[in-house]
């Protein structure tokens, strides 16, 4: 097989996958902050900082795999 044909499903792959741990890693930070907001309302402020930075890391990297991803569909260095 040639790398060619390989290309889409690399792609996909190196999309996929990130978005998937993305969306899992997001959505647990959201159940614990959620319960942390919960138990400790004072504590919201400082919480929400965490929680956001945490998040926006997280989706960067997201972001970084998907631009490496359609980089490698659209120019493919392998050839």
């Amino acid at each position: 097989m040639s790398s060619d044909t390989l290309l889409p499903l690399a792609v996909a792959l190196l999309i996929g996958i990130p978005a998937f741990g993305s969306c899992i890693g997001i959505g647990l930070a959201t159940m614990k902050f959620l319960e942390g907001a919960a138990r400790q309302p004072e504590l919201i402020p400082e919480l929400q900082i965490k929680y956001f930075v945490g998040v926006g890391v997280t989706d960067g990297a997201f972001i970084i795999a998907t631009g490496i991803g359609l980089w490698f569909a659209t120019a493919n260095p392998f050839r």
